[in-house]
């Protein structure tokens, strides 16, 4: 099973026991993270698109650690000038381990059969009803 899912303003496939690198999420390493915004689930029988989002379906994460990308260099030149600027960038990061893809609870056979009886024994008692009145 697998999820898509929206986080930092970008979106990610994720897979129970993944480690996923998001950008800098303010929370503790230890702790557990949610994310409800889930735009796709697949599992092995069906797929479900949101819209925007699938509702009731949420996916748990445990914070590993926080840390700094690699290095990039930006460098900016104005030719015949004599300007120059060099600049170096570590993007901050946080390591998420997925621990959970977590479904709504569907109902089961059972628990449909038995709404369905209800639903004709009640039914079938007003029909009985209005032909005694009548």
């Amino acid at each position: 099973m697998y999820a898509i899912i929206e986080a930092c303003g970008k979106q990610y496939k994720v897979v129970e026991g993944d480690v996923v690198f998001f950008e800098k999420l303010d929370t503790e390493a230890g702790k557990k993270v949610n994310f409800d915004k889930v735009i796709l689930v697949s599992d092995e029988k069906k797929v479900q698109v949101g819209n925007p989002y699938v509702k009731g379906v949420k996916v748990e994460g445990k914070v590993v650690s926080h840390g700094k990308g690699k290095k990039i260099v930006v460098f900016k030149m104005k030719a015949k000038k004599n300007e120059r600027t060099k600049q170096g960038h570590r993007q901050p990061y946080t390591k998420v381990e997925i621990t959970a893809i977590k479904l709504p609870a569907a109902k089961t056979e059972k628990t449909a059969e038995k709404a369905e009886s209800t639903e004709k024994k009640t039914t079938t008692k007003k029909a009985t009803a209005k032909k005694v009145e009548a």
